[in-house]
Protein backbone atom coordinates (compact mmCIF):
# COMPACT_ATOMS: atom_id res chain seq x y z
CA UNK A 1 0.00 0.00 0.00
CA UNK A 2 1.48 3.45 -0.80
CA UNK A 3 2.15 5.46 1.93
CA UNK A 4 0.73 8.66 0.34
CA UNK A 5 -2.99 7.63 0.49
CA UNK A 6 -5.34 8.88 2.34
CA UNK A 7 -7.34 7.05 4.93
CA UNK A 8 -11.25 6.13 3.92
CA UNK A 9 -13.61 8.86 3.88
CA UNK A 10 -10.76 11.47 4.39
CA UNK A 11 -10.07 13.38 0.56
CA UNK A 12 -8.04 16.66 -0.38
CA UNK A 13 -10.40 19.47 -1.83
CA UNK A 14 -8.42 20.67 -4.79
CA UNK A 15 -8.75 24.52 -6.32
CA UNK A 16 -11.70 24.74 -7.90
CA UNK A 17 -13.83 23.59 -5.31
CA UNK A 18 -11.57 25.07 -2.52
CA UNK A 19 -12.52 28.23 -4.20
CA UNK A 20 -16.09 27.68 -4.60
CA UNK A 21 -16.15 26.30 -0.41
CA UNK A 22 -14.51 29.38 0.68
CA UNK A 23 -16.60 31.90 -1.46
CA UNK A 24 -19.41 30.03 0.49
CA UNK A 25 -18.24 30.73 3.47
CA UNK A 26 -17.26 34.14 3.24
CA UNK A 27 -20.67 34.66 2.09
CA UNK A 28 -22.53 32.75 5.57
CA UNK A 29 -20.74 34.51 7.57
CA UNK A 30 -20.97 37.91 5.76
CA UNK A 31 -24.93 37.12 6.40
CA UNK A 32 -24.12 36.35 9.97
CA UNK A 33 -22.47 39.19 10.75
CA UNK A 34 -24.76 41.53 9.21
CA UNK A 35 -26.88 39.45 11.79
CA UNK A 36 -25.34 39.99 15.05
CA UNK A 37 -23.65 37.06 15.35
CA UNK A 38 -19.85 37.38 16.25
CA UNK A 39 -17.52 34.48 15.27
CA UNK A 40 -15.71 32.13 17.79
CA UNK A 41 -13.30 30.11 16.58
CA UNK A 42 -12.68 27.15 19.77
CA UNK A 43 -9.66 25.05 19.68
CA UNK A 44 -9.44 21.76 17.37
CA UNK A 45 -8.52 19.52 20.71
CA UNK A 46 -9.65 19.64 24.64
CA UNK A 47 -10.95 17.41 27.37
CA UNK A 48 -13.27 15.06 26.49
CA UNK A 49 -15.52 16.04 29.12
CA UNK A 50 -16.02 19.21 27.88
CA UNK A 51 -16.50 17.73 23.91
CA UNK A 52 -19.41 15.38 25.38
CA UNK A 53 -21.10 18.40 27.52
CA UNK A 54 -24.98 17.54 27.36
CA UNK A 55 -24.46 15.54 23.74
CA UNK A 56 -24.88 11.67 25.10
CA UNK A 57 -23.29 8.53 23.74
CA UNK A 58 -23.75 9.30 20.24
CA UNK A 59 -21.09 11.84 20.31
CA UNK A 60 -18.65 9.83 22.05
CA UNK A 61 -18.96 7.33 19.62
CA UNK A 62 -18.41 9.70 16.65
CA UNK A 63 -14.81 11.10 18.73
CA UNK A 64 -11.23 10.64 17.12
CA UNK A 65 -9.39 10.42 20.89
CA UNK A 66 -6.38 10.96 22.53
CA UNK A 67 -3.92 10.84 25.38
CA UNK A 68 -2.71 14.66 26.97
CA UNK A 69 1.24 13.89 27.13
CA UNK A 70 1.12 16.58 29.08
CA UNK A 71 -1.12 16.15 31.96
CA UNK A 72 -2.32 12.54 31.57
CA UNK A 73 -5.95 13.06 30.53
CA UNK A 74 -7.70 11.71 27.62
CA UNK A 75 -8.33 14.34 24.90
CA UNK A 76 -10.93 14.81 22.07
CA UNK A 77 -10.71 16.07 18.82
CA UNK A 78 -14.35 18.22 18.41
CA UNK A 79 -16.65 15.81 16.40
CA UNK A 80 -19.44 19.15 17.07
CA UNK A 81 -18.59 22.89 17.59
CA UNK A 82 -21.80 23.34 19.49
CA UNK A 83 -20.38 22.12 23.29
CA UNK A 84 -17.66 24.17 22.47
CA UNK A 85 -19.56 27.56 22.12
CA UNK A 86 -21.97 26.71 24.94
CA UNK A 87 -18.73 26.70 27.13
CA UNK A 88 -17.45 29.69 25.62
CA UNK A 89 -21.09 31.36 26.44
CA UNK A 90 -21.01 30.11 29.94
CA UNK A 91 -17.25 30.92 31.40
CA UNK A 92 -15.24 33.32 28.60
CA UNK A 93 -18.02 35.35 27.92
CA UNK A 94 -20.10 35.15 30.70
CA UNK A 95 -22.73 37.75 29.48
CA UNK A 96 -26.53 37.39 31.38
CA UNK A 97 -28.35 39.01 28.18
CA UNK A 98 -28.58 37.58 24.71
CA UNK A 99 -25.41 36.59 22.92
CA UNK A 100 -25.08 35.86 19.03
CA UNK A 101 -22.43 33.40 18.09
CA UNK A 102 -21.33 31.73 15.16
CA UNK A 103 -17.99 29.63 13.89
CA UNK A 104 -16.80 27.73 11.33
CA UNK A 105 -14.23 25.16 11.04
CA UNK A 106 -13.31 21.04 10.65
CA UNK A 107 -14.84 18.95 12.51
CA UNK A 108 -13.64 15.23 12.64
CA UNK A 109 -15.73 11.58 12.52
CA UNK A 110 -14.75 8.07 13.34
CA UNK A 111 -17.26 7.28 11.15
CA UNK A 112 -18.75 8.85 8.25
CA UNK A 113 -22.68 9.90 8.67
CA UNK A 114 -23.60 8.36 5.15
CA UNK A 115 -21.61 6.08 2.43
CA UNK A 116 -21.35 10.00 0.27
CA UNK A 117 -20.06 11.52 3.37
CA UNK A 118 -16.63 12.73 4.50
CA UNK A 119 -15.02 12.18 8.10
CA UNK A 120 -13.63 15.82 8.03
CA UNK A 121 -17.03 18.19 7.97
CA UNK A 122 -16.48 22.08 7.25
CA UNK A 123 -19.18 22.75 10.17
CA UNK A 124 -20.50 26.39 9.83
CA UNK A 125 -23.17 27.32 12.14
CA UNK A 126 -25.03 29.94 14.47
CA UNK A 127 -26.15 29.50 17.90
CA UNK A 128 -28.74 31.95 19.91
CA UNK A 129 -28.14 31.96 23.77
CA UNK A 130 -30.51 33.74 26.57
CA UNK A 131 -33.61 33.82 25.13
CA UNK A 132 -36.37 30.72 25.56
CA UNK A 133 -39.47 32.29 23.43
CA UNK A 134 -40.12 31.14 19.64
CA UNK A 135 -39.05 34.46 18.72
CA UNK A 136 -35.71 33.14 19.05
CA UNK A 137 -36.73 29.82 17.20
CA UNK A 138 -37.72 31.93 14.46
CA UNK A 139 -35.10 33.68 14.02
CA UNK A 140 -32.60 30.49 14.23
CA UNK A 141 -34.50 28.98 11.00
CA UNK A 142 -34.94 31.79 8.86
CA UNK A 143 -31.21 32.69 9.29
CA UNK A 144 -30.28 29.16 8.70
CA UNK A 145 -32.80 29.40 5.48
CA UNK A 146 -31.04 32.71 4.40
CA UNK A 147 -27.77 30.80 4.80
CA UNK A 148 -28.88 28.22 2.54
CA UNK A 149 -30.32 30.79 -0.01
CA UNK A 150 -26.95 32.66 -0.47
CA UNK A 151 -25.26 29.49 -0.76
CA UNK A 152 -26.97 29.28 -4.19
CA UNK A 153 -29.11 26.45 -2.90
CA UNK A 154 -32.81 26.10 -3.88
CA UNK A 155 -36.25 24.17 -3.67
CA UNK A 156 -35.74 23.77 -0.09
CA UNK A 157 -37.80 21.51 2.47
CA UNK A 158 -37.95 22.16 5.88
CA UNK A 159 -39.17 19.15 8.41
CA UNK A 160 -40.02 20.60 11.90
CA UNK A 161 -40.19 18.30 15.02
CA UNK A 162 -40.40 18.86 19.23
CA UNK A 163 -38.83 16.31 21.39
CA UNK A 164 -41.10 17.58 23.91
CA UNK A 165 -44.31 15.12 22.14
CA UNK A 166 -42.32 11.67 22.93
CA UNK A 167 -40.73 12.99 26.02
CA UNK A 168 -44.36 14.42 27.47
CA UNK A 169 -45.65 10.65 27.03
CA UNK A 170 -42.86 8.84 28.65
CA UNK A 171 -43.14 11.38 31.64
CA UNK A 172 -47.07 11.22 31.45
CA UNK A 173 -47.00 7.78 31.62
CA UNK A 174 -44.22 7.41 33.92
CA UNK A 175 -42.26 5.15 31.99
CA UNK A 176 -38.75 3.93 33.24
CA UNK A 177 -35.18 5.22 31.92
CA UNK A 178 -34.69 1.66 30.72
CA UNK A 179 -37.55 1.70 28.55
CA UNK A 180 -37.88 5.18 27.54
CA UNK A 181 -34.23 4.52 25.74
CA UNK A 182 -35.45 0.95 24.37
CA UNK A 183 -38.17 2.94 22.84
CA UNK A 184 -35.86 5.62 21.70
CA UNK A 185 -33.80 3.53 20.20
CA UNK A 186 -37.11 1.74 17.71
CA UNK A 187 -38.37 4.74 17.19
CA UNK A 188 -35.24 6.16 15.81
CA UNK A 189 -35.43 3.01 13.84
CA UNK A 190 -38.36 2.99 12.63
CA UNK A 191 -38.62 -0.87 13.47
CA UNK A 192 -42.51 -1.12 13.73
CA UNK A 193 -42.92 -4.46 15.38
CA UNK A 194 -40.42 -4.11 18.31
CA UNK A 195 -42.06 -1.29 18.91
CA UNK A 196 -45.21 -3.10 19.32
CA UNK A 197 -43.87 -5.70 21.31
CA UNK A 198 -42.03 -3.03 23.67
CA UNK A 199 -45.68 -1.41 23.74
CA UNK A 200 -47.97 -4.39 24.66
CA UNK A 201 -47.81 -4.07 28.49
CA UNK A 202 -48.42 -0.52 28.56
CA UNK A 203 -51.83 1.79 28.73
CA UNK A 204 -53.76 1.25 25.93
CA UNK A 205 -53.90 5.29 25.47
CA UNK A 206 -50.13 5.18 25.97
CA UNK A 207 -49.52 2.49 23.41
CA UNK A 208 -51.93 3.94 21.10
CA UNK A 209 -50.05 7.03 21.24
CA UNK A 210 -46.30 6.01 20.51
CA UNK A 211 -47.57 3.51 17.60
CA UNK A 212 -49.13 6.63 16.29
CA UNK A 213 -45.90 8.46 16.16
CA UNK A 214 -44.34 7.08 13.11
CA UNK A 215 -47.21 8.07 10.96
CA UNK A 216 -47.64 11.65 12.09
CA UNK A 217 -45.43 12.48 8.97
CA UNK A 218 -46.93 14.75 6.99
CA UNK A 219 -48.15 18.77 5.92
CA UNK A 220 -49.60 21.08 8.59
CA UNK A 221 -53.28 18.65 8.87
CA UNK A 222 -51.35 15.95 10.96
CA UNK A 223 -50.83 18.78 13.59
CA UNK A 224 -54.63 18.57 13.75
CA UNK A 225 -54.76 14.70 14.24
CA UNK A 226 -51.94 15.11 17.11
CA UNK A 227 -54.28 17.01 18.93
CA UNK A 228 -56.60 15.10 18.81
CA UNK A 229 -55.42 11.39 19.14
CA UNK A 230 -52.41 11.95 21.43
CA UNK A 231 -53.12 12.46 24.93
CA UNK A 232 -54.23 15.86 26.57
CA UNK A 233 -51.17 16.68 28.23
CA UNK A 234 -49.90 20.23 28.76
CA UNK A 235 -46.10 19.49 27.21
CA UNK A 236 -47.50 17.92 24.33
CA UNK A 237 -50.59 20.62 23.99
CA UNK A 238 -47.52 23.37 24.40
CA UNK A 239 -45.62 21.86 21.91
CA UNK A 240 -48.03 21.62 19.34
CA UNK A 241 -49.12 24.76 19.36
CA UNK A 242 -45.55 26.24 19.14
CA UNK A 243 -45.47 23.83 15.80
CA UNK A 244 -48.12 25.34 14.33
CA UNK A 245 -47.13 29.08 15.28
CA UNK A 246 -43.93 28.86 13.38
CA UNK A 247 -45.59 26.74 10.59
CA UNK A 248 -47.68 30.11 9.69
CA UNK A 249 -44.47 32.24 9.95
CA UNK A 250 -41.74 29.90 8.05
CA UNK A 251 -44.33 28.67 5.08
CA UNK A 252 -43.95 32.13 3.47
CA UNK A 253 -40.06 31.96 3.31
CA UNK A 254 -39.32 28.19 2.51
CA UNK A 255 -40.89 26.02 -0.70
CA UNK A 256 -42.29 23.40 1.55
CA UNK A 257 -42.56 22.87 5.04
CA UNK A 258 -43.60 19.41 6.50
CA UNK A 259 -43.54 17.74 10.38
CA UNK A 260 -41.84 14.79 12.07
CA UNK A 261 -43.29 14.05 15.22
CA UNK A 262 -41.09 11.03 15.44
CA UNK A 263 -38.27 12.29 14.73
CA UNK A 264 -35.70 12.16 18.06
CA UNK A 265 -32.52 12.95 16.48
CA UNK A 266 -30.42 14.39 19.07
CA UNK A 267 -33.15 13.58 21.95
CA UNK A 268 -30.42 13.42 24.46
CA UNK A 269 -29.17 16.97 23.21
CA UNK A 270 -32.18 18.71 22.14
CA UNK A 271 -35.03 19.96 24.70
CA UNK A 272 -37.34 21.75 22.14
CA UNK A 273 -38.40 22.27 18.72
CA UNK A 274 -35.61 20.03 16.16
CA UNK A 275 -35.87 20.99 12.43
CA UNK A 276 -33.94 19.49 9.15
CA UNK A 277 -33.80 21.58 5.86
CA UNK A 278 -33.57 19.29 2.86
CA UNK A 279 -32.80 20.05 -1.19
CA UNK A 280 -34.12 18.68 -4.29
CA UNK A 281 -31.75 15.87 -5.01
CA UNK A 282 -30.11 15.62 -1.75
CA UNK A 283 -31.81 12.61 0.18
CA UNK A 284 -29.42 13.73 3.83
CA UNK A 285 -30.55 16.73 5.40
CA UNK A 286 -28.20 19.31 4.26
CA UNK A 287 -28.77 21.71 7.79
CA UNK A 288 -29.76 20.70 11.28
CA UNK A 289 -30.55 22.62 14.73
CA UNK A 290 -32.93 22.95 17.38
CA UNK A 291 -33.22 24.15 20.84
CA UNK A 292 -31.16 22.92 23.50
CA UNK A 293 -31.70 24.90 26.52
CA UNK A 294 -29.15 22.59 28.97
CA UNK A 295 -26.29 22.23 27.14
CA UNK A 296 -24.26 24.68 29.17
CA UNK A 297 -25.51 22.86 32.22
CA UNK A 298 -22.20 21.29 32.69
CA UNK A 299 -20.22 24.58 32.72
CA UNK A 300 -22.89 26.38 35.40
CA UNK A 301 -25.20 28.02 33.32
CA UNK A 302 -27.65 26.23 32.02
CA UNK A 303 -28.95 28.99 29.44
CA UNK A 304 -31.61 29.00 26.91
CA UNK A 305 -30.35 28.36 23.43
CA UNK A 306 -31.13 27.04 19.65
CA UNK A 307 -29.12 27.51 16.70
CA UNK A 308 -27.70 25.17 13.66
CA UNK A 309 -25.09 23.91 11.63
CA UNK A 310 -23.95 22.82 7.95
CA UNK A 311 -21.07 21.15 6.55
CA UNK A 312 -19.95 23.87 3.40
CA UNK A 313 -18.17 20.47 1.93
CA UNK A 314 -21.81 19.17 1.54
CA UNK A 315 -23.53 22.10 0.25
CA UNK A 316 -20.41 22.71 -2.42
CA UNK A 317 -21.20 19.53 -4.10
CA UNK A 318 -25.30 20.46 -4.54
CA UNK A 319 -23.92 23.74 -6.64
CA UNK A 320 -21.58 23.46 -9.82
CA UNK A 321 -19.01 25.29 -8.86
CA UNK A 322 -17.75 27.92 -11.43
CA UNK A 323 -14.68 27.79 -13.64
CA UNK A 324 -11.70 28.70 -11.49
CA UNK A 325 -11.13 32.50 -12.69
CA UNK A 326 -8.36 33.42 -15.10
CA UNK A 327 -5.58 35.80 -14.36
CA UNK A 328 -3.28 37.99 -15.94
CA UNK A 329 0.46 37.64 -16.54
CA UNK A 330 2.39 40.34 -15.57
CA UNK A 331 6.44 40.46 -16.81
CA UNK A 332 9.32 40.35 -14.64
CA UNK A 333 10.58 43.46 -14.15
CA UNK A 334 13.15 45.33 -12.04
CA UNK A 335 12.39 48.40 -10.04
CA UNK A 336 9.27 49.41 -13.02
CA UNK A 337 7.55 51.54 -10.59
CA UNK A 338 4.92 51.78 -13.53
CA UNK A 339 4.36 48.50 -13.92
CA UNK A 340 3.77 47.54 -9.77
CA UNK A 341 1.69 50.53 -9.62
CA UNK A 342 -0.48 49.29 -12.25
CA UNK A 343 -0.11 45.47 -10.78
CA UNK A 344 -1.37 47.04 -7.34
CA UNK A 345 -4.00 48.56 -9.10
CA UNK A 346 -5.58 45.55 -10.23
CA UNK A 347 -5.04 43.62 -7.50
CA UNK A 348 -7.13 45.68 -5.29
CA UNK A 349 -9.66 45.99 -7.74
CA UNK A 350 -9.86 41.87 -7.36
CA UNK A 351 -7.78 40.46 -10.66
CA UNK A 352 -5.20 37.77 -10.30
CA UNK A 353 -2.28 39.03 -11.34
CA UNK A 354 0.40 36.33 -11.77
CA UNK A 355 4.52 37.27 -12.00
CA UNK A 356 6.80 35.73 -14.80
CA UNK A 357 9.68 33.77 -12.74
CA UNK A 358 13.12 33.91 -14.04
CA UNK A 359 13.55 30.58 -16.62
CA UNK A 360 9.24 30.17 -16.90
CA UNK A 361 8.13 28.71 -20.34
CA UNK A 362 5.84 30.90 -21.55
CA UNK A 363 2.92 28.58 -20.62
CA UNK A 364 0.16 30.35 -18.21
CA UNK A 365 -2.68 28.17 -18.25
CA UNK A 366 -4.27 29.99 -15.38
CA UNK A 367 -3.99 33.39 -17.46
CA UNK A 368 -5.69 34.54 -20.30
CA UNK A 369 -4.58 37.94 -20.30
CA UNK A 370 -1.40 39.63 -19.75
CA UNK A 371 0.30 43.04 -18.97
CA UNK A 372 1.93 44.48 -21.87
CA UNK A 373 3.51 48.43 -22.66
CA UNK A 374 1.90 50.06 -25.12
CA UNK A 375 3.00 53.71 -25.74
CA UNK A 376 4.60 53.99 -22.63
CA UNK A 377 1.53 52.62 -20.58
CA UNK A 378 0.96 49.41 -19.34
CA UNK A 379 -2.37 47.80 -20.48
CA UNK A 380 -4.57 44.57 -20.15
CA UNK A 381 -4.34 42.70 -23.30
CA UNK A 382 -6.39 39.46 -23.87
CA UNK A 383 -3.74 36.55 -24.83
Amino acid sequence: MHNWLLPEYVEDILPVEALHIEVTRRQILDLLLTHGYQQVMPPLLEYVESLLSGSGSDMDLQMFKVVDQLSGRMMGLRADMTPQVARIDAHLLNFDGIARLCYVNSVLHTIPSGITQTREPLQIGAELYGHSGLESDLEVQCLMLQCLSVSSISEIHLDLGHVAVFRGLIKGAGISRELENELFSVLQAKDISTLQELCIKLKKNTRDALLLLPELYGDKNILTDAMKWLPDYPIIRTALNELSAVEKELKLVVDRVAFDLADLRGYHYHTGMVFAAYAKGCSNAIALGGRYDEIGKIFGRARPATGFSMDLRELSRLVKPKKYPKGIRAPSEKKNKELEDMIQQLRKAGHIVVMELPGQKNEFLACDRQLVLHDGKWIVKEI
